[in-house]
């Protein structure tokens, strides 16, 4: 018999707040952190989700007396402190960080790579100051990576390397990260609209998130919920282009319901990836047809927060918890009128509804795909 996993304990911060009580008032009264920003000198202001620095470094003033740290760093501690603080580090807890770009920032104007630029440097700095006394893990692939920490923490844990785990997720806009996209042409021009006729891309966004995950929860703990299934698949399709059939999303989504004995008439609700790119949302319709999931109620969370990249998939979790906690389906943002060629049930205002199970997906370059299945215990 496996080891039941759970997630008893999270936090984040975004542009809507630095805790989740502030995200969630936020998003309940359909708020958005997407708005114009310029953050490449001579180039037109994009729609991205920024955290504000001044408010930032404020919050980090009031907790933190080390100012050794880099902006992205900052967020992270403050995502992590109340965690830490609510439970106890052993000899048998692991420390897993998920990011895509880390302090790719620190590269500017470098001619030679700053040690602060390497995840592993990254991720070892940030399990000093917390005091964990395992080697940290790092997991980094592409924008599934926050979706994947929480199968990483829960097969290992299920697998008696560790206890316990402090999962922590998360990226921040940079130039390089806009330059990028902005090469793909993936970048919409307006506030972005998933699964809508009239999407043109995406809005990239920062963030932080962490979460806790124990296989022995407390009797006094606030809630509990059970990472029943998980799966990674990869496509292989392209570099940046996903599957069209939906192969390696469908597939993932399969293996994790399959593992978690839940079948598509059990599943409450799914949070979805939702890029509103032209290929992501159409393949992801696909995949969720050929599951039978087309009347599940669904949003992305993007129009809220953009693409957070290696956070987007704990903070979107995240946020699917605390619909299940407060029994509120949240809309998909900006989305009016079906575009994809398949039959979705996309939330259009905040609904009340009972919510057991979730499944959360995610996908991203290189065709990776994951999905995990939890249960509101």
């Amino acid at each position: 018999m496996m080891k039941e996993i759970y997630i008893t304990d999270y936090n984040c911060v975004t542009p809507l707040g630095f805790d989740v009580e502030s995200n969630w008032k936020a998003l309940v009264e359909g708020k958005s952190g997407v708005a114009l920003h310029r953050i490449i000198d001579n180039h037109e202001a994009f729609f991205i989700s920024k955290i504000d620095s001044e408010k930032l470094e404020e919050e980090f003033n009031k907790l933190f007396d080390n100012q050794n740290f880099t902006r992205l760093e900052k967020m992270f501690l403050l995502s992590l402190k109340p965690l830490v603080e609510r439970h106890q580090i052993s000899d048998e807890t692991a420390f897993i960080l998920s990011t895509t770009k880390g302090n790719i920032s620190l590269l500017k104007n470098e001619s030679t790579l700053p040690e602060g630029v390497y995840l592993s440097n990254l991720a070892q700095k940030l399990a000093d100051f917390f005091g964990f006394k395992t080697k940290p893990i790092v997991v980094s692939n592409a924008c599934v990576s926050g979706v994947m920490v929480i199968s990483v923490a829960k097969n290992m844990i299920q697998a008696g390397k560790y206890k316990d785990a402090f999962v922590v997720a998360g990226d921040e806009i940079s130039e390089f990260v806009i330059s990028g996209f902005n090469s793909f042409q993936a970048i919409g021009s307006e506030p972005c609209k998933p699964y809508d006729k009239n999407r043109n891309g995406i809005n990239l966004g920062e963030a932080t998130a962490a979460v806790y995950i124990t296989s022995t929860p407390s009797e006094d703990e606030k809630f509990k919920f059970k990472v029943l299934g998980d799966s990674a698949i990869n496509d292989a399709n392209h570099i940046s282009g996903p599957s069209r059939t939906g192969d390696g999303l469908f597939a993932s989504v399969q293996n994790a319901m399959k593992e978690a004995k839940v079948s598509a008439e059990q599943i409450d609700f799914i949070s979805a990836h939702g890029t509103a790119t032209l290929y992501n949302d159409e393949m992801e319709a696909i995949a969720f047809n050929r599951m039978d999931l087309q009347n599940v109620p669904l949003n992305s969370m993007k129009g809220y927060y953009g693409h957070c990249l290696g956070a987007s998939g704990l903070l979107e979790s995240i946020i699917s918890l605390e619909s299940a906690l407060n029994s509120i389906l949240i809309p998909s943002k900006n989305f009016k009128e079906m575009g994809v060629s398949e039959d979705l049930n996309i939330i259009k205002e905040n609904q009340s509804a009972e919510i057991k199970y979730i499944l959360k997906t995610a996908s991203g370059f290189g065709g990776c795909n994951a999905a995990i299945v939890l249960e509101k215990a």
